[in-house]
This record gives structure tokens, sequence and C-alpha cells, in this order.
């Protein structure tokens, strides 16, 4: 956690303690964004810090987790509250990602981006970790470009829509309340033009 003691605050739980931890470790904010789907946002990056807490540490090992017990991992993430909303098959993907990078990166998720030359090349790379699609390696490349000071040449380009600077499209933008009150605004609008055209589609069928 000392490799990041100047970082800047990240306020993607709206908790302190959780935001803490993914302000410090990259583990966390990775993870974070592995569970961020199907959940509130601050759901989400709230899990780090909770996996944390009931594995008796105050931060996150990916060797640590890539050697435990999947169903004792399940049940650590089940507990009420819960970590997920389906806790048992994303703890198994997290799983998944921290076997990943102590297979590929020694643990260090750090490790993905430190000899990146290009936003192209950290984006293949955030896109070839375990359950992370190519939206989701866009965001992560636009937190870590805009928030958490990780810009190789062309990262805005590869991050696409999420890399433009104030797009509040999405967690890369989100800094305080008023932040994640417009982000929140955009996603309810992209819901709303995704269910309008589905209607219209099923009208014109």
């Amino acid at each position: 956690m000392d490799a990041n003691a100047n970082a800047p605050v990240l306020h993607l739980a709206q908790d302190p303690e959780a935001d803490e931890l993914l302000s410090h470790s990259r583990l966390a904010a990775l993870t974070g964004m592995l569970l961020d789907q199907q959940v509130p946002m601050e759901w989400a990056f709230k899990g780090p810090a909770t996996i944390a807490r009931r594995m008796g540490t105050d931060d996150l090992d990916a060797h640590e987790i890539a050697a435990q017990d999947p169903e004792a991992f399940a049940a650590l993430l089940s507990e009420k509250p819960a970590v997920h909303r389906y806790p048992g098959s994303m703890a198994k993907r997290v799983q998944q990602l921290c076997q990943y990078l102590v297979e590929h990166y020694d643990g260090d998720a750090e490790g993905i981006w430190r000899d990146v030359d290009s936003g192209a090349e950290l984006l293949k790379r955030l896109q070839e970790l375990p359950g992370f699609g190519k939206q989701k390696a866009q965001i992560f490349l636009a937190l870590l470009g805009k928030q958490l000071g990780v810009a190789p040449k062309g990262w805005r380009e590869a991050a696409g829509a999420y890399g433009e600077a104030r797009s509040y499209r999405s967690v890369a933008d989100i800094t305080g309340p008023e932040s994640l009150a417009k982000v929140r605004a955009h996603k309810q609008e992209m819901k709303a033009a995704a269910k309008a055209a589905k209607s219209a589609g099923a009208d014109g069928g």
C-alpha cells in the first residue's frame, strides 16, 4: 500500500474506508471494477474492503485470494451483507482474476500497465483479464488515465467515449456526489433510449 501513499483519493464507494482502500490498492480498484455489474456502483466498489475485512487483513493479496478454497471464498462473499447480488459466481470471478494476475504478473496488478507503451496495448491487456470485456476494460482504462495517473500515449482514444474529458459516462468521472449524480443521470438516459429503441423495433416488427 505504501507505493501509492500519495495516491489521489477515489470516491467510488462513497464510503471513506472502502474508498481509501480503492485509492491505495490497485488490486482493490480492479476487483471493484470486476464487481461493478448488476448492482449499484457503490455496492460493487465497497466489495474489496468487505472482502479484505472478512479475510482479516487491511488490503487484498492476489496470491492469498487465488489460493483460497473456492467454497470457503464463496461463503465469505455470501455472508450478510453479501458482497454482490450473485456472491457465488462473483467469488469465482474474483479468484479467476487473482489467479490470472499471479500467473501473468506475479500477483501485482500494477504490472498490467507498468511497462506499456500505448493506450491500445493497455486496453488489450485489460481485455485479457478474466471478467473484463471491452466496455469494462475501456472504463477502467479511463479511470486509470483520469484519476490514477496512468496515462500512456493514446489512452483517451483507446478508452473511447469513456476517455473524453468530463463525459460523465462512467465511474471514471466520479469524484464526489455531484459527479455521481451526473453519471447516474447519463446511465438513466441511456437505459431509457435503449428501452425506447427496443419498443420502436417491436412496433416496427
